[in-house]
């Protein structure tokens, strides 16, 4: 059966699947530190600095891992790298990279930092915002996002868009009307396409924004949380559902009172490629004074709304969100620090049963932040 056939299977099934009642769940051992990394800051690595690692994915073919930097032109050319590491139940091992190159534009350029950005240039032309990057099970080549510009002086839509091993650009993927940047709706500025993963063995490509649209209602706060939206669309191109995903409020009040605190949705993961209706969700919080939570959640749309029609969620009515549930906190195991992680995939499957969970965490090239691989063991049954 050829892979197109095989993909209008699993997109044909995808509705019939919201009808299905959600298996349920056995909750035996607990999730378990497999082992912490540490990568010294500002690392100098074939004329680039390291830092800035937005999200990770495990790359069969070679290995090995490919990590998305959120450089945005402003140190070195925007980037990915590649890296490996020793992973087993026992223990994670030290991490090397092993390549780099630059996120290149149509014309075969590096893409400009904000402060050269040409307005006039075609959206795919402009400055980037670099957030995640995931392995085409099918081709070997990157599908990465990015979360454009809203500013007085740029509006730059978000985009997913593929690239060749090599950097050079392939396409741009249509993203949703509600996530193009216009002047009173559409994203917040940096609260835009964070999430990515390949979902139906390929056929399928699931994206989150990191905060509710502006139609959708405000900023989760201490007190309440908000909803932001989860894309499912065909890897060939056309939006087959948006689903309205439950965001925590935020975990903690800054000090000073007033000060930044943030909460968002930073990497989404499918659990099982055979089944496009779960996925793990990483809730990426920080609160001045008291410093960062992350949390795992396992979401199930079975059952939720299609909301892909629907402009407002603030004034929707009757909108059932995804199911979620809590799946790991990173404070409740013991690491050193407990930092910027924001991106996550799956690592090879343990001699114990259990799966591999490797995380990252984005320094912002910051000298009193960390560049941190951390690897869980997930039981079986806790999926």
């Amino acid at each position: 059966m050829s892979r197109r056939v095989i993909a209008a299977a699993l997109i044909g099934a995808v509705p019939l699947t919201l009808t299905t009642a959600p298996a349920a769940k056995a909750e035996h051992r607990p999730l378990r530190l497999i082992g912490a990394q540490t990568v010294p800051n500002a690392v100098p690595y074939e004329g680039t600095v390291v830092g800035g690692l937005s999200s990770i994915d495990y790359d069969p073919r070679t290995g090995e891992y490919a990590l998305i930097c959120d450089d945005r032109s402003a140190i070195n050319p925007a980037r990915f790298y590649t890296a490996k590491f020793s992973l087993d139940a026992k223990g994670l091992g030290p991490v090397t990279f092993t390549g780099t190159k630059p996120l290149l534009r149509p014309d075969g350029t590096p893409y400009p930092p904000l402060a050269k950005n040409d307005q006039t240039q075609p959206q795919n032309m402009r400055t980037i915002d670099p957030e995640e990057l995931r392995v085409d099970p099918w081709t070997g080549h990157y599908l990465w996002s990015q979360e454009g510009e809203r500013s007085a002086a740029a509006l730059i839509d978000p985009s997913i868009r593929e690239a060749d091993r090599d950097g050079s650009y392939v396409r741009d993927l249509p993203i949703p009307a509600n996530e193009k940047m216009t002047a009173t709706a559409g994203p917040r500025q940096n609260l835009v396409l964070e999430g990515l993963t390949f979902a139906g063995f390929g056929s399928l490509v699931a994206s989150s924004v990191e905060g509710p649209l502006l139609p959708d209602g405000p900023e989760p706060t201490t007190t309440s949380g908000a909803l932001s939206r989860i894309t499912l669309q065909s890897r060939f191109g056309p939006v087959l559902a948006q689903y309205a995903y439950p965001q925590d409020k935020v975990f903690a009040s800054p000090n000073p009172p007033g000060a930044f605190a943030t909460t968002g949705v930073s990497s989404l993961l499918a659990v099982d490629q055979a089944d496009p209706t779960r996925y793990l969700v990483m809730e990426r919080a920080f609160v001045t004074g008291v410093g960062n939570k992350i949390r795992i959640y396992e979401i199930d749309t079975k059952g939720a709304t299609n909301i892909a029609k629907t402009p407002s969620l603030a004034d929707a009515k009757n909108v059932k969100p995804v199911k979620k549930r809590l799946l790991a906190d990173l404070a409740d195991f013991n690491l050193s620090t407990v930092d910027n992680v924001e991106g996550m995939t799956w690592g090879p499957r343990l001699s114990t049963g259990e799966r591999s969970l490797v995380l990252v965490s984005d320094n912002n090239f910051s000298a009193t932040q960390v560049t941190q691989f951390i690897a869980l063991a997930v039981p079986s049954e806790r999926l």
